[in-house]
This record gives C-alpha cells, structure tokens and sequence, in this order.
C-alpha cells in the first residue's frame, strides 16, 4: 500500500470517527437552528422546521443531554439559545440548566413547529426558517450531520450547495474492499492510527457512566450484575463485553451531557465498533498495537459498509457496526484475514433486516443484540466456519455479500421505513 493511499485512508476514519454530544439527528436540528439563529443576528421570535422521514424517526424518542427531557422541541429551543454551530456535533455542550428552563418557556409560548418534508427524496434533510420581525433567516443539512448546503436571510441566498450530490460532498472518498481494509490495519504504523485511542477513551468513559447510574433502560447494569436470575458467569467475559456496550449506549440516549466517539454520523455505531474490542483486549491483556489495529479494522470496517448505506436507513446501524466490531474481535483472537471474512459473511447470514424504528433508549437493546451476534460470528469464524454461498443471500465474495446486505438495507426496505414512521406517528 502507497503512502499517498495509506494517507487517504487516514484522513477518512478521521472525517467519518469524530466526538459527539447526544444523539446526532437531534443535535443536527440543534446545529441547523443555532446556525440559522447567527445568519438571523438575534434570537427568533418563531422557528419552523421541516425534517425528512428519517430525520423525524430518529429524533422523536431520544434523550437531549443536560435536559431530562425527550425529542426534539427542548433541542431545537436550546439550539436558538445557547448553540453555538462552531460547535458542530457538540452545539448544545453550553447548555445550563437555566438554558433548560428558558427552553421549557420557549416550547410553552408555542414558538416552535415541525413538520415533515414531503418533497425531498434526501434521507438527511433539515430544513430551519427563523424569524423575528421582518427578519428571517433559512438554513438547509443535507447529505451528512453537519453540512450547511443552503443558507439565506431575508431573502438573499449566502450559501446555495443544493445541487451538489451526496458523493460530491465527502470530503475524503477512498475505494475500500475488507481485503484492503486488512492491509491497512495490520500494516500502517503505529503512529499513523494510535489516534483511534481516542475512541477507547471516550467511550468507555460513557461505559462507565452508564454502568454507574444506571441510564435509560439500564442494560448494561442488568447485564452485568444479573439481579435476578444468573443467566450469565459472574465474571464472564461475554456479559463484560455485551455490558459495557450497552452502559454507554444506556447513558447516551439517556441524554447525559457526555461525549462518545461516534463513526458515520452515529453515536451508537462508534459505540458498538468500539467497546466489544475495547474490553476484550483489556481483560486478554493484548498489547496497544494490536488494541489499536483492532480499532482501526473495526471501525473502517463500518465506514465502509456505510459508504453505501449512507447516514440514515431503515436497517438498524447496529448491525453494521457489530459487522466491524466483528472483524476486531477476530483479528485479536488471532485470526487471519479469511477468517475475518468468515466472521463478516456470519454476521450478514444471521442479524441482517432488523429495522431502525428511530433513536431511543431501547437502542441499547439493538446494540447488544449485535454484539452478542459478532461474539458468536467471531467464535465460528476462528473454527474456520462460515455460512456458505449456498445459504440464503451469502456469496463467496466477501465484499458482495455486504453489497448485498446494502441493497437490502436500502432497496428493499424502503417501503419498511414507510410503515414503521407511519406506525410512530400515528399511536394513539
């Protein structure tokens, strides 16, 4: 591998693996509303928002950080207060708790409305016209969390990249096959990937607290002390790697005001490529070169998969994540590359389909599904056993069988995505 390509590849886990406060969809209202609050000048008397069906599924359910509250409202009030877009996925990282209550009394007075974006085909698309008096001011996300592709005031267009395709828009795009993926991780320098560290460190701080107070749902914590029933060994690495997952995931979509490494735009994907490998190392004792080679597999391993997935789907980004945490775990067991090829081809045979009905605090549970999947995947695969190309949507190809996982997770559950929107905004 050149130089010049090893350096790309660098320079995409860095735009794709970046921190994060809260969930993402949420925080990128809060990104498009503080933004259009600074073209406006001066906080908005009245803000609307129209958001894609995606959008609007990913962030009715989630907890805001520092809020205690849920879904999308208390963001987007917060986003006009006190956000700051400098900020980008951390905008709301100022928040106080006196910012909460003036959001509260924002929401009170009726200031803010929501509506979906019929006419867009964009999975991404957020669209924020703020107003006070004569003035107003109107800011369009699309494609990717933080990408401004429309800007206005009063009228005047500032910005106008509307027409620029998705792929257009990424700033790094590298052909990436599992084989070169393997390259990479076993091959680059140390110095060159030691920062995907940063990942472990963030993320496990988010374990921790979750585990600690036991956010949201409490997953993690009921996995690992197991109150009623031991289903688990006490100290079973399993329960340890599908309990720290889950605590940060827990804490996350609790809304606690912590930040995670997320990858793809996605929290609880940097979550999931990383903990699993994360805790592994750590109580098999592996040395830091292969903690951080592991990393790098894992997590290239889902940007890669999302490159043609996009940033929002209807196939839950849990499944896409624990494929990479899949590929980490078997590489620090010691298995080779057509293993880890085995343990990918395992992961697309079993939890494939399983739908994205919106970020909540039940995701843990999605999380640890996956996670479970990728232990049992890697435990095969380092028996040299896979799901054959005779089994179901399994090829040979390694690299097309995750093609056709995509074409599933995007062509074929379109109408899927249809219903489960419909489904949540309409309960009684």
């Amino acid at each position: 591998m050149t130089k010049n390509e090893r350096e790309q590849i660098i320079a995409l886990i860095q735009q794709e693996v970046v921190p994060a406060i809260g969930c993402t969809e949420p925080i990128a209202v809060a990104l498009a509303v503080a933004k259009a609050t600074e073209t406006l000048g001066t906080t908005p008397e009245q803000i609307d928002v129209l958001l894609s069906g995606n959008m609007l599924k990913n962030a009715m359910g989630v907890g805001i950080p520092g809020t205690g509250m849920v879904g999308l409202p208390i963001a987007i009030a917060l986003g006009a207060l006190v956000g700051k877009s400098e900020y980008l996925l951390e905008v709301l990282k100022d928040t106080t708790p006196e910012a909460v209550e003036q959001g509260k009394q924002y929401i009170q007075e009726q200031r803010i409305h929501i509506g979906q974006k019929k006419d867009t085909e964009e999975k991404l698309y957020i669209e924020i016209t703020v107003k006070n008096g004569k003035n107003n001011a109107t800011v369009i996300i699309s494609h990717e969390h933080t990408h401004f592709s429309f800007i206005a005031k009063n009228g005047k267009t500032l910005l106008d990249q509307s027409q620029v395709c998705a792929t257009a828009n990424n700033k790094n795009t590298v052909e990436l096959s599992l084989r070169k993926i393997y390259d990479f991780a076993t091959t680059a320098p140390y110095k060159e990937i030691s920062f995907i560290l940063e990942a472990a460190k963030l993320n496990s701080k988010a374990a921790e607290l979750g585990m600690s107070k036991g956010c949201g749902h409490a997953l993690g914590k009921t996995i690992l002390h197991q109150p009623k029933k031991k289903f688990f060994g006490q100290h079973s690495l399993y329960a340890k790697i599908l309990s720290a997952t889950s605590s940060a995931c827990d804490a996350r979509m609790a809304g606690e005001i912590i930040p995670v490494m997320s990858n793809s735009g996605s929290g609880n994907q940097g979550i999931a490529a990383t903990m699993p490998v994360v805790v592994y190392a750590q109580e098999r004792r592996k040395s830091k070169d292969k903690l951080v080679r592991a990393l790098i597999m894992s997590h290239l391993t889902v940007i890669y998969i999302k490159q043609s997935f996009g940033r929002l789907s209807p196939l839950c980004g849990c499944v896409v994540a624990a494929t990479g945490s899949a590929c980490g775990l078997t590489y620090l067991m010691d298995g080779n590359y057509e293993q880890i090829a085995f343990a990918v081809k395992n992961m697309i045979a079993n939890i494939t389909g399983m739908i994205c009905d919106g970020a909540k605090a039940s995701c843990s549970l999605k999380v640890a599904t996956g996670v479970s999947t990728a232990i049992l995947s890697s435990m095969l695969a380092l028996e040299n056993k896979s799901v054959s190309s005779i089994e179901g949507i399994i090829e040979n190809d390694v690299d097309q069988c995750i093609r056709n996982m995509n074409a599933i997770g995007t062509k074929g559950m379109s109408k899927t995505d249809e219903l489960v929107l419909d489904i949540m905004t309409h309960k009684k």
